[in-house]
């Protein structure tokens, strides 16, 4: 009992296989992931910061870094399950709230509680680093999507990943970052050769063009 378990519980995120349950030519766990929007983060606050808005780096990056530790608890469930409505993916918080909460009375020394209880609630908020962190994590589904399409894989659920992360990227449409995303590097992606390209393009400028028109 004790901290030891929280560090023990970390090997556990490598285990944690994203998108369960389908065929997949490359397997994604949770610790990877937490590694890759932390980059991306990272590339973000530095385009906004850029352009002169403030970012406390402390904040995102532990924002970003403990985003999906829940999922110790929980498991990864599949993005077009968990946002299939707004009470789901609210049950969904509430649950993972409860499992963090008990954890880490149980674990962690008292004088330590609250900074983790802060550390390990949900992360995606209104600040900068909260729009962030929804980003760069929705960044990350979307090129674990592009690959899967990429190398043909002929399950129907990547497309509709891919077009869920997208419509939920253009949600931040208001960020620098996320404009300086979808004008330089999401047309680099589409630029790549792979056979079902024209397809994803449709999907994707349909989504742009639909929400340019709203």
């Amino acid at each position: 009992m004790g901290v030891h378990q929280y560090f023990k519980s970390l090997s556990d995120l490598e285990k944690l296989v994203r998108c369960p349950g389908k065929f997949k030519y490359h397997d994604h766990n949770v610790a990877s992931h937490s590694f890759k929007v932390t980059k991306i983060a990272q590339y973000l606050g530095t385009v906004e910061e850029y352009h002169g808005h403030a970012i406390d780096w402390k904040k995102l990056y532990e924002k970003a870094l403990n985003h999906d530790y829940p999922e110790i608890f929980t498991g990864d469930i599949k993005t077009p399950v968990k946002y299939a409505s707004k009470e789901l993916k609210q049950l969904f918080n509430e649950v993972e709230e409860q499992m963090i909460t008990k954890f880490i009375d149980t674990e962690f020394p008292p004088e330590y509680r609250e900074v983790y209880r802060e550390r390990l609630q949900e992360g995606k908020d209104d600040t900068m680093e909260g729009q962030i962190l929804a980003v760069a994590d929705k960044i990350d589904l979307l090129y674990e999507s592009f690959g899967e399409i990429q190398k043909r894989n002929p399950e129907p659920l990547f497309f509709e990943i891919y077009e869920k992360s997208l419509e939920t990227i253009m949600q931040f449409d208001h960020l620098v970052s996320v404009q300086d995303f979808l004008n330089n590097i999401l047309p680099e992606m589409l630029e790549e050769k792979f056979i079902p390209r024209s397809e994803l393009r449709e999907i994707t400028y349909a989504i742009l063009d639909r929400e340019d028109s709203e």
